[in-house]
């Protein structure tokens, strides 16, 4: 991979402010119901992190890992389950926390696979969305930042597992 530079699209700060309004909003909708963050991994592991550090209803957090980028740019559109949920969702509100949504493909196998786990509730939060990229409706129930169709690396977000540091969202850029 040559030498690139990451232009930045979304500044730190507009992402603090925008997750704790997210924090803000999803601790009055769940009030003193103990809510169950999926973190889809790796991307999400930074915005999982700083979500649930904002929320003050009562949580758990469970890890699924996810893969369908390999080291491209483009989603392959197969959904490998890289790593499983350590306990049961059955009866629990579950709040899946996704860095990104794009084609929509992902999350539809998600909510498709964690449906069959019986949870009383489940949810979606994305930190991006890319409406133009859209092949599959899902629900987004909480929604960071609506972005271009640009490949954006950064706060969690890779490109071939670099990048993931970067504390803003920014679009890589050939040097």
């Amino acid at each position: 991979m040559n030498e690139a530079t990451v232009r930045p699209m979304i500044t730190a700060d507009q992402i603090a402010q925008r997750v704790r309004e997210l924090g803000e909003q999803i601790s009055k909708d769940y009030g003193d119901r103990r809510l169950v963050l999926i973190c889809v991994l790796k991307g999400s592991f930074v915005f999982t992190a700083d979500l649930a550090r904002s929320i003050t209803a009562p949580l758990r957090v469970e890890f699924l890992g996810v893969r369908s980028y390999g080291e491209g740019t483009q989603s392959s559109g197969i959904v490998q389950i890289t790593q499983d949920l350590s306990r049961s969702i059955e009866g629990e509100d579950i709040l899946i926390v996704e860095d990104i949504v794009d084609t929509g493909l992902t999350i539809a196998h998600l909510l498709d696979l964690l449906r069959t786990r019986k949870p009383a509730s489940l949810k979606v939060c994305a930190l991006l969305h890319k409406p133009s990229r859209t092949r599959v409706e899902v629900p987004i129930h909480y929604l960071g930042f609506t972005i271009e169709d640009k490949f954006v690396v950064g706060y969690g977000l890779d490109w071939a597992e670099r990048y993931r540091n970067v504390p803003f969202i920014g679009v890589v850029e050939a040097s």
